[in-house]
């Protein structure tokens, strides 16, 4: 609530004043988004010299509106907070934390836990990443990158398979409840029908 007031021996008026301060305030920062493809990997020319990073992550949360999640490598770890997805972009917020306090946070995540190898090498001139995944998603193989914009341009290796990114099967939030192993094979390239829920 905004008020004006005359202060005696002043010529200062408190609400002008109250809203100089308001109007003074730097603009709120933009939500953070994440923009991404996501595609299937058909062949392992790749990977030639190339070293990955074992990451482990559970669930707190997976909803289709929103996921939190922890993640945790040898040496880091990070909550991640996702919103809904609107085409390929999904505000997202992450956050670095102690190994320790996260593998305690990990251990109350339904299982299952994701387990991958993550890759990350340039090509293209873009950033892809990689995951081959382990345990009860061995057998699945997904490749990542990352845009400024949704109808950015990017040039497809010859290694990249079938585009998947709204797929909402191979998101890692639905992996966690429904492993890649327990599918049937007529379902691993099969399209998602409206069924399909978290």
């Amino acid at each position: 609530m905004i008020f004006s007031a005359y202060i005696p021996g002043s010529k200062k008026v408190v609400g002008r004043k109250y809203l100089q301060i308001v109007t003074s305030l730097p603009p709120k920062a933009p939500m953070p988004i994440e923009i991404e493809r996501k595609f299937l990997v058909q062949d392992n020319s790749w990977k030639k010299d190339k070293t990955g990073i074992y990451f482990c992550q559970g669930y707190l949360c997976s909803q289709p509106e929103r996921t939190v999640r922890i993640r945790v490598t040898a040496d880091n770890a990070w909550l991640t907070i996702k919103g809904a997805a609107t085409g390929l972009a999904r505000p997202e917020f992450e956050y670095a934390i102690p190994v320790a306090e996260a593998k305690e946070i990990l251990a109350l995540c339904p299982p299952c836990i994701i387990e991958k190898i993550r890759y990350r090498f340039l090509e293209n001139d873009m950033y892809w990443e990689v995951d081959e995944f382990l345990g009860a998603n061995s057998g699945l193989t997904l490749a990542e990158v990352e845009l400024e914009r949704e109808d950015q341009k990017i040039f497809l290796p010859t290694w990249i398979g079938k585009e998947v990114s709204q797929d909402v099967r191979y998101t890692n939030a639905w992996l966690a409840k429904h492993p890649y192993q327990d599918w049937a094979a007529a379902q691993k390239i099969s399209s998602p029908d409206n069924k399909v829920s978290f």
